[in-house]
C-alpha cells in the first residue's frame, strides 16, 4: 500500500463542531437543560439590571433627602410636601413616623404615654417594607447561583451515558466517535457555569448593597426617632406645666 495513502486520513482536517451544531445534536434533555439555563440566564440578567437602577435610585433618593432634611428646614413643611407621594426610602420613614405623630395629637385626650414606641414600631415596619422591596428577586440569584452548575451537570451526565449507549450499539470506540458526543454533553455544563457565576456574583454585591442600605435607614430612623423624643418630652412638660398652673 502507498504511504501516501496511509497518511491522506491522518492529514486530514478535523471537523469543526460549533456551539449550535453541538446544541443541534445534542440528546432532547440536554437540550431542555440548555435552553431551561439559558432562560434563567436571561431572567437573571434582567434581575441585576433592574436591581442596579433601582439601587442607583435609591441611594439619590436618600442622598436628596438627607440634604433636604438636614437643611434646617421645617418638618411639618418638609412632611406637607412628601405626605402623599415620598421621593424614596428614607422620605418614606419620615412620612410614616410624621403620620402617627400627627395621629396622636389629632385624636382627642391624646395622651403621650406609648407615642414614642408606636413611632420606633412604625419606623421598623416601614425599613422591614423597604428592605423587602430592594430584597425582592435576590432569592432567584441565589437559586441559579446554587443550582445552576447541578442542573448543567445533570445534563451533561445524561448525554454522556447516551452517547455511551450509542458507543456500545456501534462497537466503534474511535475517539471521533466519542469526542462529539462527550462535547455536546459538556455543553451543558459550561451553560449551567454560564448562568451561575453571574448570578452569584451579582447576588453577594448585591445583598450587601441592600445591607449597605439598611444600615442608613435605621441609622436616620434612630437619629430622627430622637428628635421626636425630644418633641415629646417638651409638650409633655408644656402640658404638665399648663395642668399645674389650672
Amino acid at each position: 500500500m502507498n504511504p501516501a495513502e496511509i497518511a491522506a486520513p491522518i492529514a486530514a482536517a478535523p471537523v469543526e463542531i460549533s456551539i449550535w451544531g453541538m446544541f443541534l445534536g445534542a440528546h432532547i434533555v440536554v437540550k431542555l437543560v440548555m435552553i431551561g439555563l439559558l432562560a434563567a440566564s436571561i431572567w437573571c440578567w434582567a434581575i441585576i439590571v433592574d436591581k442596579v437602577i433601582l439601587f442607583t435610585r435609591t441611594r439619590r433618593a436618600m442622598d436628596r433627602f438627607e440634604e433636604v432634611f438636614w437643611s434646617g428646614s421645617s418638618l411639618e413643611d418638609l412632611y406637607s410636601k412628601l405626605q402623599d407621594r415620598p421621593t424614596g426610602a428614607m422620605a418614606s420613614l419620615f412620612v410614616a413616623a410624621m403620620r402617627e405623630w400627627k395621629r396622636s395629637f389629632q385624636t382627642a385626650g391624646a395622651s403621650f404615654m406609648g407615642l414614642q414606641a408606636r413611632i420606633d414600631k412604625v419606623l421598623d415596619v416601614s425599613i422591614a417594607r423597604e428592605v423587602e422591596k430592594l430584597e425582592s428577586n435576590l432569592l432567584v440569584l441565589a437559586t441559579v447561583a446554587s443550582a445552576g452548575p447541578f442542573v448543567g451537570l445533570f445534563g451533561t451526565v445524561w448525554g454522556i451515558m447516551t452517547s455511551f449507549r450509542s458507543i456500545a450499539a456501534s462497537k466503534n470506540t474511535s475517539l471521533a466517535v466519542v469526542a462529539p458526543g462527550i462535547a455536546e454533553a459538556l455543553l451543558a455544563t459550561a451553560i449551567g457555569l454560564f448562568a451561575a457565576i453571574p448570578a452569584l456574583v451579582a447576588y453577594n454585591k448585591l445583598q450587601g448593597d441592600v445591607a449597605r442600605a439598611q444600615a442608613r435607614l435605621d441609622s436616620f430612623a434612630d437619629e430622627f426617632s430622637a428628635i421626636l423624643s425630644r418633641q415629646i418630652d417638651q409638650h409633655a412638660g408644656q402640658t404638665g406645666g399648663r395642668d399645674r398652673a389650672a
